[in-house]
């Protein structure tokens, strides 16, 4: 079973007299900025000049300087800039700026564990990894409840830096949920075979190809979107809130006893084995190398691939519906 540490096992005494560096101001960088100014912490914002978000942490009340300040002036610099530009920004803004007994700090494995990033040994780099958007951290901080993280040591030239990244947890309410023990290799290979498998590729998948095929079986597309992609978001929520027994619970028996008898004919042994082909790609670092490869190409395959699926039939029909539902607009 998992090692989960709360409030209790960690102690935010040891942030005192230290500066944390924040690199971002998106999602993940707001939410924990600002949850650790909250919890009474020196808190910087290193950004590039001329960012949008520069005024926005400002007004924050935050301190805010480029990356190489932040750099050079923090003890404990957390990198929560997108995965495909964190090896660039740390090689030329940061790595420089490290000294002996620093604490470096990732919400996401990715560049540490395939060896895009390779820190200096005389530096701690560690990992709390919150489960949640940096909305719905901040949200639920801000309710004094906060959501679970995922913590995890890398490097431990100081022999704490368990205790400081539990601090750090700690310090954007992590604590009050649990933080979870795992490792880098862990926390990168099991986030994107979910990614690649169930919450993005196998999710979006599914639901095309279920509803290609009502519509090349001369059903109309309209009422494919209903069924295919519009209610997904009842049964999820009801799987996020009681699990799937929960919402077994709440649909039809004739539902249910579908989802037992035809859901393992479409997730058969076949899907199964490429999942594990999937995972295999991960393991071995193949998936990553061509990840990295299409950034250093200028993501052609990426490009086109985002726009064949923004012309996709379901998305010009499902615009089409979702205008007859003003109340799923954002303010």
């Amino acid at each position: 079973m998992a090692k989960i540490y709360y409030e209790n096992d960690a102690n935010l005494e040891l942030l005192q007299g230290k500066t944390i560096g924040i690199i971002g101001f998106g999602s993940q960088g707001h939410a924990h900025a600002l949850n650790l100014r909250d919890n009474h912490q020196n808190v910087m914002v290193g950004l590039y000049p001329g960012s949008n978000s520069w005024p926005q942490a400002q007004m924050a009340g935050l301190r805010v300087g480029t990356v190489e300040e932040v750099a050079r002036e923090a003890d404990i610099l957390m990198v929560l800039a997108p995965d495909q530009v964190q090896k660039q920004i740390y090689y030329e803004s940061i790595e420089q700026g490290l000294k002996a007994g620093n604490m470096l700090m990732f919400a996401h494995g990715f560049n540490i564990h395939y060896s895009q990033i390779v820190p200096p040994k005389d530096v701690d780099v560690t990992m709390i990894a919150p489960k949640a958007p940096g909305h719905g951290m901040r949200e639920q901080f801000m309710k004094g409840i906060g959501v679970p993280a995922l913590v995890a040591v890398h490097q431990n030239a100081s022999e704490n830096a368990l205790q400081m990244a539990l601090a750090y947890g700690k310090g954007v309410g992590s604590a009050k949920a649990g933080i979870i023990e795992t490792t880098f290799e862990e926390e990168t290979e099991t986030d994107l075979f979910g990614e690649q498998v169930v919450l993005c590729g196998g999710v979006t998948q599914l639901i095309k190809t279920a509803f290609e095929t009502l519509v090349q079986a001369g059903y109309q597309p309209e009422i494919a979107y209903f069924e295919c992609l519009h209610e997904l978001k009842l049964l999820v929520d009801f799987i996020h809130e009681g699990g799937m027994a929960y919402m077994r619970y709440t649909i039809s028996d004739t539902a249910e006893y579908g989802d037992y008898t035809r859901g393992p004919k479409v997730i058969d042994d076949h899907v199964r084995q490429n999942m594990k082909q999937v995972l295999q790609n991960i393991r071995s670092g193949a998936f990553a190398r061509e990840w990295i490869l299409e950034n250093q190409a200028g993501r052609p395959s990426f490009n086109a691939l985002r726009r064949q699926n923004a012309e996709h039939m379901i998305e010009t029909v499902g615009s089409e519906l979702r205008a007859m539902m003003p109340w799923l607009k954002k303010d």
